[in-house]
């Protein structure tokens, strides 16, 4: 038992060290990673999508990152550093897209989906709440409904 413990730990740490990585190397230039913090902080990660470039672990994140240190030492100003990432990536990488027609769907879109599921909810409840006031049941439907329940309705 203890020899499979042991087996067991060994494999998690091997796991572990797989996973780990050196920390990404900072800029020689305090004033370079701190404008390349800035600016990546308004870029989405491409691999994770849900977190800015700056929060991204991903390799593609790190790549990109190196990518912006090197733009930022070729003296480009911020908005052409951001206006390189949309030509290359298209508006979804930044990460508060600008509202235009071509973003619409990323600004309005989860909105209108909600509202067609609000209205396809209020109308399925309407037309079941329609379906249930329909009335009392026939003798026809009573007696079918009975001989279903076998003993003619009468269980406890």
């Amino acid at each position: 038992m203890m020899r499979v413990l042991f087996a067991l730990l060994l494999a998690l740490f091997a796991a572990s060290a797989v996973q780990s990585r050196e920390a990404a190397p900072l800029a020689a230039d305090p004033v370079v990673e701190a404008r390349m913090l800035k600016i990546s902080e308004e870029l989405r990660c491409l691999v994770c999508q849900n977190e800015t470039l700056a929060a991204s672990r991903a390799e593609l994140a790190d790549d990109l990152r190196v990518e912006l240190r090197r733009l930022i030492k070729d003296g480009k100003s911020d908005e052409e550093i951001m206006e390189f990432m949309v030509n290359r990536y298209g508006d979804f990488v930044r990460y508060r897209p600008p509202v235009k027609p071509t973003t619409w769907v990323l600004w309005f879109g989860p909105f209108l989906l909600l509202l067609a599921g609000v209205v396809g909810l209020v109308r399925f409840l309407k037309r079941r709440n329609r379906k249930l006031a329909a009335g009392p049941l026939s003798d026809e439907d009573r007696r079918r409904a009975e001989a279903l329940l076998g003993d003619g309705g009468t269980r406890t």
